[in-house]
This record gives structure tokens, C-alpha cells and sequence, in this order.
């Protein structure tokens, strides 16, 4: 398969995963909808859970990409966390498919968490908190709790990126302009809070 085939199909099959989520999405359903046979798709990816993987580890490499040329880090690692939370929110970065795929992941996972074989989001999740214990007052916290900080931060981002449709609804095309004109600064200061307080 070509690779710009390839991209294309998971770029679609991210999007069928990020609304139902895993369980809601058929093989049929997710074959019919890229335009191929649930034969074809198997072909190509082996089984249901392969392509899902295949989408959360190619979502896990951007994630990691994100925090590839951080030149704050050795100077404000505060900052550089600071930096790539930010970008984590920004939807230009992480499509709103990926934010919706990564709360669905961390949170609508019993079914599958017993089968599972490889948790593509983990080394994302040691980064994380490998980044919280880099900033000075967090030398000797564990990673229990330096999890548990970034978790926090991480709900913030990911519960406001995929409230987007219904804050517009609620709020208007305006109002929710303004809303996320405003949602960077305080996410600023929520992210300084969090890692200032210990």
C-alpha cells in the first residue's frame, strides 16, 4: 500500500474511531466508509484492533514530535511544559479527531483494558511526567504524583477540546470565539499554578 494511501486511510479511520470510539465503530463500518471491502481492510491492516493501533501509535509519534526541539527545556522546564501543554491544546497541532481518541483512550477503555498488549500511550505518559519532575520543587516527587498533576492538566485540555461543538451551541459562533481567545491564558496560569504549589 502506497504510503500516501496508507496516511489517507488512517487519517479516516482516526476520524470513524474519535466519535463512537473503538467499540462503536464496526469493521464493516469503518471499511464502507473509506471506501474499501471489510476484506480489503483486513488485508491491509490484519484486524480491528491492529488499525486502531496503528492509529494510536502514529497519534503517540505526534505527540512525541511535540516535544522534540524544546530549547527551553534545559533553561525553564516549567516553561517547556508550559510550551508543550499549550501545543497540545492548539487544534493546528492535534486534530479535534485526536484530542476526542485520546480522552476515549484514558477513560472509555474497561473492555479492552484486559486484552490490551501494548498501551501506545504510555511512553507519552512517562514523557509527561518525566517533564514534571525535571522542574526543580518536583526533584523528588513520585510518579504517582507527578501523573496525577499532569493528568489534571491533561483533563483540562482534552475536556475543553472536545466541548467545542456544544460550547458553540450554548454560547454562539462569538461567544466561543471569545471563550477561546481566553482558554490559552488561563490555561497558563492553571499549568503555572499546578506545578508552582508543591
Amino acid at each position: 500500500m502506497a504510503s500516501d494511501t496508507r496516511e489517507q486511510l488512517l487519517d479516516n479511520a482516526e476520524a470513524l474511531f474519535a466519535e463512537p470510539g473503538f467499540y462503536g465503530a464496526s469493521i464493516a463500518a469503518i471499511a464502507n466508509e473509506l471506501g474499501l471491502t471489510k476484506q480489503a481492510l483486513l488485508h491491509h491492516f490484519g484486524s480491528k484492533e491492529k488499525l486502531y493501533g496503528e492509529v494510536l501509535k502514529r497519534i503517540s509519534v505526534r505527540f512525541d514530535d511535540l516535544s522534540k526541539g524544546e530549547e527551553l527545556a534545559a533553561f525553564d522546564p516549567i516553561a517547556s511544559l508550559q510550551a508543550y501543554l499549550l501545543q497540545l491544546h492548539n487544534p493546528t497541532t492535534l486534530s479535534p479527531n485526536a484530542t476526542r481518541l485520546l480522552m476515549r483512550e484514558l477513560l472509555d477503555n474497561k473492555r479492552r483494558v484486559d486484552t490490551a498488549g501494548t498501551w501506545y500511550l504510555k511512553a507519552f505518559l512517562e514523557g509527561l511526567i518525566a517533564k514534571v519532575k525535571a522542574i526543580p520543587n518536583w526533584h523528588n516527587a513520585t510518579d504517582a504524583e507527578a501523573l496525577a498533576v499532569v493528568y489534571q492538566l491533561l483533563g483540562a485540555i482534552n475536556y475543553y477540546g472536545v466541548s467545542t461543538p456544544t460550547l458553540t451551541g450554548i454560547f454562539g459562533e462569538d461567544g466561543y470565539a471569545a471563550l477561546d481567545q481566553a482558554f490559552p491564558k488561563q490555561l497558563k496560569r492553571l499549568i503555572n499554578a499546578a506545578l508552582t504549589a508543591r
